[in-house]
């Protein structure tokens, strides 16, 4: 019989206790997410970590004043009140004592600058960008993160909501790696609720198909 409760003890966790988590479990959790696959072993993974609670109600504050400046130009109203509500959403790391940047670095496909120069049409090369094949590894590396956090008795959530405020962000830290841009974030902390449940999965049946 197989063990994968090691996985299943991973949940989106947004409330978390006020205790602080120490740097020696960061480091182990950032290594965890530092032997995920990597196409080229490229690694093109970085990993900001904070855990000033100012600094965490700056970026905060910054993406709360990114939403509004976007809100005021929007004219649909179902449209900007839909967006304006989705601000707590995005705020979920607001209360966490630490959080977690992931920065990904360029990558370029295997066989993307062969094709390009063999002449191959626009939209193959289009179709083979769209396999994001840089943003897999760091994917993998943030989940890495997560089940490692869980099961070290941390709660996480990917976060990816406040990115359209990136560069307001990484501006608020003062962080800048050339050729690195930030793709998500994870608040990460003891959650304030011990039931936790993760929404249900749809069955194997419907989303595996064999073929023999």
């Amino acid at each position: 019989m197989f063990d994968n409760s090691f996985i299943y003890n991973r949940h989106s966790v947004r409330k978390f206790q006020d205790i602080e988590v120490p740097m020696e479990h960061i480091k182990e959790i950032i290594k965890a997410g530092s032997f995920a696959p990597s196409g080229k072993n490229v690694q093109n993974w970085h990993f900001v970590v904070i855990k000033n609670k100012e600094l965490i109600e700056k970026i905060a504050k910054a993406v709360e004043e990114k939403n509004k400046a976007v809100a005021d130009k929007i004219l649909d109203k179902n449209i900007k009140e839909k967006f304006t509500k989705g601000l707590r959403y995005q705020l979920a790391f607001k209360n966490a004592p630490t959080i977690i940047l992931v920065y990904i670095g360029e990558y370029i496909p295997t066989g993307y600058n062969e094709l390009k120069l063999a002449g191959a049409p626009q939209e193959e090369l289009q179709a083979l960008l769209d396999t994001a094949s840089g943003v897999q590894g760091v994917s993998a590396a943030m989940e890495n993160i997560m089940i490692a956090a869980a099961n070290m008795g941390y709660g996480t959530c990917w976060i990816t909501g406040p990115m359209y405020a990136a560069k307001e962000i990484s501006e608020t830290i003062g962080f800048k790696k050339d050729g690195y841009s930030l793709m998500a974030l994870t608040p990460i902390g003891v959650p304030q609720d011990k039931d936790i449940k993760s929404p249900p999965r749809k069955p194997i049946q419907e989303i595996m198909t064999v073929i023999e």
